[in-house]
């Protein structure tokens, strides 16, 4: 009796002789690649031709919203951009037409220097024949309101080079304005386009659909959950006790047990490790800083891939409950 008693114990904890190479665990799922199916723009359901758990390929069309709101934004932006488009080449008309003014200007101011050249040249000479009495007092006047009148020309023709070459400079800086412009007009263009294209809700891989939670004249908006869609790439997450972690390596081989297939038993092999516990996952994690602390396993997510070509494979679905066995003495990489 003393001897069965103590075989019992060592079973239980697993010790000599009874100690296996297997690392068993219940806790462990069939996970997927789940796509939760959004819209990201508002409007009405116009169509809805899939059903529900149909199968579908990248490209089905899901569901369409009501896209003539969409359309009047892309011919208003489009529209918008034409008339930048025109504010930049009329730029380009007013800088010619500046260009010009200050050729003008200098030319202005040339004529306006060689008449007070000629003037001032005409004052001195009267001024000489009127000092020998040769002239009267009014051609003296005369001559010096000429070259007065000269003088005025000419600082009037300067005054308005500088305006003219200012009016350069203004409407060259304005050129980066209607540049950013037509780059905003641009991009409002191709909002508008974006938003059209998501009126055609698409599907973005291969797989098979849930349950259709929309249907014809539903109104939607930004986030609202249409469907989901379930691809052909499944997994197993097990989640070993921290204990059973010793020797469990990736590359190792598993034994995969599944429930819904009555038991049927699948090959694996370890993928990959979570490099924390799932505690450290949790939204509010325990603090283990208290006067009962309590030691509790943790566990340990395992990533486990299943093999292609196996027999009921096809019938996995994610969420399905799975027993695993991992060979720790199989080959295995670190």
């Amino acid at each position: 009796m003393a001897l069965i008693g103590a075989l019992i114990v060592l079973y239980a904890w697993r010790l000599p002789p009874f100690r296996s190479a297997l690392q068993s665990t219940e806790n462990a799922y069939v996970r997927g690649q789940v796509t939760l199916i959004s819209p990201q723009v508002s409007g009405y359901v116009m169509q809805v031709p899939v059903r529900d758990f149909q199968h579908v390929h990248k490209g089905d069309l899901l569901v369409q919203i009501d896209d003539r709101i969409y359309r009047q934004q892309v011919d208003q932006a489009s529209a918008q951009l034409q008339a930048a488009h025109a504010s930049l080449d009329n730029w380009t008309q007013q800088l010619r037409s500046a260009h010009a003014s200050v050729a003008q200007g200098r030319a202005g101011m040339a004529s306006n220097d060689a008449l007070h050249v000629r003037t001032e040249a005409a004052l001195r000479r009267t001024d000489k024949l009127a000092r020998g009495k040769l002239v009267s007092e009014q051609d003296l006047e005369t001559a010096f309101a000429a070259n007065a009148q000269a003088v005025a020309a000419v600082n009037q023709s300067r005054a308005a080079l500088d305006a003219a070459e200012q009016s350069v400079r203004s409407v060259s800086v304005n050129r980066a304005a209607l540049e950013a412009s037509v780059a905003g007009a641009e991009a409002a263009v191709k909002l508008a386009r974006i938003n059209l294209e998501h009126t055609r809700i698409e599907a973005p891989r291969n797989g098979q659909l849930s349950q259709i939670l929309v249907r014809e004249g539903a109104y939607v908006t930004n986030g609202t959950q249409l469907m989901a869609l379930v691809p052909d790439t499944f997994w197993v997450m097990a989640n070993l006790k921290e204990t059973q972690m010793t020797d469990v390596r990736i590359g190792q081989p598993v034994r995969i047990s599944v429930d819904a297939l009555g038991g049927r038993r699948m090959r694996g092999h370890v993928q990959e490790i979570s490099p924390a516990a799932g505690s450290e996952f949790s939204v509010l994690p325990a603090d283990n800083a208290t006067g009962n602390f309590v030691k509790i396993a943790q566990r340990i997510p395992i990533k486990i891939s299943i093999d292609a070509g196996q027999q009921g494979s096809a019938r996995l679905r994610p969420g399905m409950s799975v027993v695993v066995d991992i060979d720790t003495s199989g080959a295995s990489r670190e």
